[in-house]
């Protein structure tokens, strides 16, 4: 058995790879080759998976990689802010929780959420690999539409080339992710599916509309959260509230936050910039079966390069 070893020093590296050796030889003559092997694989697991990174918000949702609520919509907002750190939690949380992900980055490169996660302790590559995680890198896979002689609706990016046709090339691709076996390598079986998407409202400068982008979200919710039991988390990015924005990104946050039962709204600080409190997020808490929301938070949040700590208004270090 593989005990807790506490190695310090100039050696500690050599040392500590001699231990692991002798562990390995000795797990073979014990258990033989294929449980050693699963034995290692599981504790490749543990290492991908780190420490978490956001303990004060999983407090404040009451939500762990162990235990969490399934059939939520989770919607994230920001407003004169980033809330991009949360797409790359939620990332991280799911994929931690053992959730078969479908992520839809249609703003940013693999590579780039790929370099986030590392900072986060996850392995985006080997979750790929291992048919944990599907990404669409909507960057990258424009340019095939774009250049293509000839439009199939069945395509995910469809939309690219007739706005007016909706999304549902971009549903069926949610919908095959989701169905398909959920059995890995060496037999692993996932957790509920769940559905990310960074950012939505960038749909609305490609010129689908308002409502296509919301029948696209009913049509989601209703396979993700009720038929499947998984979650969903959305990005959309907001204007100023005095802004005349009828059929822009502030209608659809409108529309969405009738649909979600959580809706977190990241927005700057109403005094302007400080060094210690980079922004407030309101959250907003909505039961299953009720129309309107019955709790409403707000606390100050700091992102760290790892992480981000949130703490309670009037709370921080640099006003006590």
């Amino acid at each position: 058995m593989l005990t807790a070893l506490h190695i310090t020093g100039t050696y500690a590296p050599q040392m500590l790879c001699f231990h692991l050796q002798s562990c390995f030889f000795n797990s073979i003559r014990r258990f033989g080759e294929t449980e050693t092997r699963h034995i290692l694989h599981n504790c490749s697991k543990v290492h991908l998976y780190r420490t978490n990174m956001f303990p004060e918000l999983n407090s404040i949702l009451n939500s762990t990689p162990d235990s969490f609520k399934s059939s939520d919509f989770i919607l994230v907002s920001d407003r004169r802010a980033d809330a991009s750190f949360l797409i790359h939690h939620y990332l991280s949380f799911y994929l931690r929780a053992g959730c078969k992900v479908c992520f839809l980055g249609l703003v940013q490169s693999f590579s780039h959420y790929s370099a986030v996660g590392q900072r986060l302790g996850v392995s985006l590559a080997q979750a790929r690999e291992k048919g944990q995680l599907v990404f669409l890198e909507g960057l990258k896979d424009s340019f095939g539409v774009l250049l293509q002689d000839t439009s199939q609706e069945t395509q995910p990016l469809s939309y690219l080339r007739s706005p007016g046709a909706g999304l549902e090339g971009l549903f069926r691709f949610v919908e095959r992710s989701v169905r398909q076996s959920g059995d890995g390598d060496a037999g692993e079986s996932w957790g509920p599916p769940v559905l990310l998407i960074d950012d939505l409202s960038v749909l609305l400068s490609l010129g689908v509309s308002v409502g296509a982008i919301l029948d696209f979200t009913l049509y989601c919710q209703a396979t993700m959260c009720s038929e499947l039991q998984g979650n969903m988390v959305i990005l959309v990015r907001c204007e100023e509230e005095d802004a005349d924005d009828d059929e822009g990104s502030n209608l659809l946050q409108r529309g969405l936050v009738h649909q979600c039962n959580l809706a977190l709204l990241i927005e700057g600080l109403p005094t302007g910039y400080c060094r210690d409190i980079h922004g407030q997020m309101e959250v907003w808490w909505r039961p299953r079966g009720e129309t309107i929301y019955n709790q409403r938070k707000i606390f100050h949040f700091k992102v760290h390069d790892k992480g981000a700590s949130f703490f309670a208004r009037g709370t921080s270090s640099a006003v006590l």
